[in-house]
C-alpha cells in the first residue's frame, strides 16, 4: 500500500458502509500494452461519446506515459474515487475497487442516477487488485488516479491493456482534484467536456468566496476520530482539506508539520488537540456516539473552538455530507457545497 493508504483505511474502518462505487474494464486478451506503442487513426465514438478526432492521445503519469490509440469503450477504475469523473464524462466503468466489501453502487446521491440499474464488477479492495478479474473484463483502459498503485502492478496490467497510473509529481492520494480530473478526461478523449466540468466547479467555489468573504479571514481544520484517545487532522493534500480551502478558509500549517512524510493526516493524541483550536473545526464522524465521545474528552473541552460552539460535527453518511467532500470530485463537490454551506454559515 502507499504511504497515504493507512489513513484512508482507518477513516473507512469506523464507517461500516463507507465504500467506493467504481466500475471499469480490463482484459488479458485485450491487444496492446499500457506503454507507448504505435497508434492507429482513431476510432468510432465510444459509448460515452468520445470523439474519434481526439485520438491518439498520450497521457503522462507516475510510471511513464501511455499512448491511447482509440476511444475506450470499456473502462476499469482502480482509484477510490476515479469512477465519479468517468461517470461525469458519460462512461459507466465496468470494473471498480472496493474499500471494505460494502459495494454501495448507486448509493451516493451524486451518482445514483448515473449508475442506474447497472453495477460494476469488483476487481479488488483498495490497492489490492485482482489481476485475473480485471483481465476477464477485457478493458480498453484502466485508470488509477486516486490510488496507491505500485510499479509492479502497473507493469502487470500494462501487459494486456492501457493503463493511466496516478499523476506524476504528487505523492499517492495527494494530487489535486483538477489534476486527476484532467488526466481522466484526456485519457477518455474528452478534454473539452472536462474543462467545462472544471469551469462549473470553479464557478461554484468562486460564488461561495464572493458571498462569504469572512471565510478568508478564518482558519479551519478537518478531523476525525475512529477510536477513543486517537484523533486525525487532515493535511493540505487531503481532499477534505482542499475542499474547504477552496471555500477561502486558511489551513493551519502546524497540521502538516505534525504529519509523517507522505501521510494525508497527522495522528494526534489528546495532548495534541490544541492544534485543532481554529476558527472553524469540522469533524467527519460515523455516529452520534462518536460525537459525544469527542465532546467528552477533557482536553477537548478546553479548546476555545469547542467552548464557543464553532466546531461542526458532520456525518460521513445519512446524510452523505462527509462522503461528498471526502471524494471531492466533479460530481460530489456540488452536493457537498449545497449540504455543508448552510451548516457553516449557521455558526455565529
Amino acid at each position: 500500500m502507499s504511504q497515504g493508504t493507512p489513513v484512508l483505511t482507518r477513516f473507512a474502518r469506523y464507517l461500516p458502509k463507507a465504500a467506493v462505487a467504481v466500475a471499469a474494464a480490463l482484459a488479458l486478451t485485450a491487444c496492446g500494452g499500457g506503454s507507448d506503442d504505435s497508434g492507429s487513426e482513431g476510432s468510432k465514438d465510444a459509448k460515452g461519446g468520445s470523439s474519434s478526432g481526439a485520438f491518439p492521445v498520450t497521457v503522462e503519469h507516475k510510471y511513464g506515459s501511455t499512448k491511447i490509440d482509440k476511444a475506450p469503450e470499456k473502462v476499469v477504475t482502480l482509484g477510490l474515487s476515479d469512477q465519479d469523473t468517468v461517470l461525469a464524462l458519460g462512461i459507466k466503468p465496468v470494473g471498480s475497487v472496493d474499500w471494505f466489501k460494502e459495494r454501495p453502487y448507486g448509493k451516493w446521491p451524486w451518482t445514483k442516477a448515473k449508475w442506474g440499474s447497472e453495477t460494476p464488477q469488483i476487481v479488488g479492495e483498495r490497492d489490492e487488485f485482482n489481476m485475473e478479474k480485471i483481465a476477464s473484463l477485457k478493458p480498453d483502459l484502466v485508470i488509477a488516479q486516486y490510488s496507491g498503485m505500485k510499479k509492479e502492478q502497473y507493469e502487470t496490467l500494462s501487459k494486456f491493456t492501457k493503463v493511466v497510473a496516478q499523476p506524476k509529481g504528487h505523492p499517492d492520494y495527494a494530487a489535486p482534484w483538477k489534476v486527476m480530473t484532467r488526466q481522466i478526461g484526456k485519457a477518455l478523449g474528452k478534454d473539452a467536456e472536462t474543462e467545462k466540468l472544471i469551469k462549473g466547479i470553479d464557478a461554484r467555489f468562486e460564488k461561495v468566496r464572493t458571498e462569504h468573504p469572512e471565510f478568508a479571514r478564518m482558519t479551519l481544520a478537518v478531523a476525525d476520530s475512529f477510536e477513543a484517545g486517537k484523533y486525525s487532522a487532515f493535511t493540505k493534500t487531503d481532499p477534505k482539506a482542499i475542499f474547504f480551502e477552496e471555500f477561502g478558509f486558511k489551513l493551519k500549517p502546524e497540521v502538516d508539520k505534525l504529519a509523517q512524510p507522505g501521510m494525508n493526516a497527522a495522528e494526534l493524541s489528546a495532548e495534541k488537540l490544541s492544534v485543532l483550536d481554529t476558527d472553524r473545526l469540522v469533524w467527519v464522524t460515523s455516529s452520534t456516539e462518536a460525537n459525544e465521545r469527542i465532546k467528552g474528552e477533557a482536553l477537548y473541552k478546553k479548546l476555545k473552538v469547542h467552548q464557543d460552539k464553532r466546531d461542526l460535527f458532520v456525518p460521513y453518511q445519512d446524510p452523505d455530507i462527509g462522503a461528498a467532500f471526502s471524494f471531492n470530485t466533479v460530481l460530489s463537490i456540488p452536493y457537498a457545497i449545497d449540504e455543508i454551506l448552510p451548516l457553516l454559515t449557521d455558526i455565529k
